[in-house]
């Protein structure tokens, strides 16, 4: 249960350095950052199970960071912060923060607080999400996001990506995905397929002609290819 990933967002490099040493002696995967920017870069590749936060970075602030994270991810994020006023406390939570731990901190205190947070998202309520690399397809709410902007997509072309990305590199001829997803025998509309498969190409891929999502199997048909992992 706790082999978790954690992105630990701190610009103290002995703060920083300490904690890491303490989780990865707990079991957990962590990556750290020194600023805000570096977060959410990080995030646009890889998408941690929690994110421990400081509020005083250079730059964007950690209120700022979480703000623009809420914006595409729902995962926990606790707060690290020298400030221990009730306002900034409360404020952690209107912007959707889960937790909020004043420095300094015992460690044993911060890994409960940890998973605290990781039992509330992850088993009693395990996202149901499908992620390739910066793309994420979240099934419960129908919408995806890559590098964590959301991608406006039409009802047929959100079915076809969750389709082809549930069943990650099988070969599907277009005859099969329009009977999949119209539910009729799609024989005398092919075209339509390659339409839908164009205007997906053109809003997900960063380079539509080299696609990295969805790709022609010359003479048989598309695949969803990548690293895809549902939760």
């Amino acid at each position: 249960m706790w082999n978790k990933s954690i992105l630990l967002v701190e610009d103290d490099e002995g703060i920083r350095e300490m904690t890491e040493l303490y989780l990865k002696s707990r079991g957990f995967s962590v990556a750290t950052v020194e600023d805000g920017e570096a977060a959410l870069e990080y995030i646009g590749r890889s998408i941690p199970d929690l994110i421990l936060l400081d509020v005083e970075l250079p730059g964007k602030n950690g209120f700022e960071i979480c703000k623009i994270i809420r914006k595409s991810l729902s995962i926990p994020i606790i707060f690290l912060s020298v400030r221990s006023g009730i306002f900034d406390k409360v404020y952690c939570f209107e912007i959707g923060g889960d937790d909020y731990i004043t420095k300094p901190f015992k460690f044993m205190e911060l890994e409960a607080r940890i998973y605290a947070n990781l039992r509330r998202y992850y088993e009693k309520s395990p996202r149901n999400l499908i992620t390739c690399g910066p793309l994420i397809i979240n099934l419960d709410q129908y919408n995806c996001f890559v590098n964590g902007k959301k991608i406006n997509l039409s009802k047929k072309e959100m079915e076809i990506l969750i389709y082809l990305a549930k069943h990650r590199d099988r070969v599907w001829s277009q005859e099969q995905l329009y009977e999949k997803i119209w539910g009729i025998d799609g024989t005398s509309n092919l075209n339509t397929i390659k339409v839908h498969i164009s205007n997906l190409r053109q809003k997900l891929e960063p380079n539509p002609t080299k696609p990295q999502f969805i790709k022609t199997v010359r003479g048989f048909g598309y695949k969803f290819c990548g690293k895809s992992v549902p939760f």
